[in-house]
């Protein structure tokens, strides 16, 4: 196996390529942590599920920030939408932000459900994006509607039932690997994990509804010539 080498990999006892496909893996798919060991077992690498939990922590982050450095181009429409989420017992709420395109554009937990959240994640994308939207979708929520005069944002509000579909739909991932980890245990875990989990999925959403399937093979072998770019390894075999 050829190991494409690269810094953050050095000290490893595992090809840069197995951990590389083991943090694809975990964030990719609603996969445990042992399933996940099971599978390289499958490959004949004997590793832990701890190791897979410490590399989806270290490796995830520095892939996670070198996908958000390449600043691909995000669209304009912005659809934010907030779901309840139980840590520890207590009501938190996931509030999310997606284009017109479904890539996710930033999430963040907090603990309320008010004008001074919504402030906090607009604030937060215009920062991020580096630009005002040009329409945004959301609920009938009025703190979405208070948010936006409060920081004097000239764009289109369209806030009816029905039309925030795509930032609904958005959740489901998430939802998914809720279950998988039976629950999440604070925010920070859940800040820290989807941190890590919605860039890598940005990355190889690829719109299969709008491709016909040469074109859809076409995106898939150049999604994971990306990864291996960003990952300083290629998937193993």
């Amino acid at each position: 196996m050829t190991t494409r080498l690269d810094p953050m990999y050095a000290g490893y006892r595992f090809p840069a390529e197995v951990i590389s496909f083991a943090v694809y893996l975990y964030f990719r798919f609603p996969l445990s942590l042992r399933m996940v060991e099971e599978m390289l077992a499958l490959r004949g690498f004997t590793a832990s599920h701890e190791s897979v939990r410490q590399w989806g922590l270290k490796f995830g982050r520095t892939i996670a920030s070198r996908i958000r450095q390449r600043r691909l181009a995000r669209g304009d429409k912005w659809h934010l939408d907030e779901v309840v989420i139980s840590i520890a017992g207590k009501k938190h709420y996931l509030w999310r932000a997606v284009d017109q395109d479904g890539f996710v554009l930033d999430v963040l937990v907090q603990s309320r459900r008010d004008t001074k959240a919504a402030k906090r994640l607009l604030r937060k994308l215009l920062k991020k994006q580096g630009r005002a939207p040009r329409v945004i979708v959301t609920d009938k929520l009025k703190s979405y509607a208070a948010a936006k005069r409060a920081l004097k944002l000239r764009c289109e509000h369209r806030q009816y039932k029905g039309l925030n579909n795509r930032a609904e739909n958005s959740h489901q991932p998430t939802r998914r690997r809720e279950r998988q980890m039976k629950r999440f245990k604070s925010p920070r875990q859940v800040q820290r994990f989807l941190s890590i989990h919605d860039p890598i999925n940005n990355l190889v959403h690829l719109r299969r509804d709008h491709r016909s399937a040469s074109e859809y093979r076409a995106a898939r072998i150049h999604a994971f010539a990306a990864w291996a770019e960003v990952a300083g390894a290629p998937l193993a075999a």
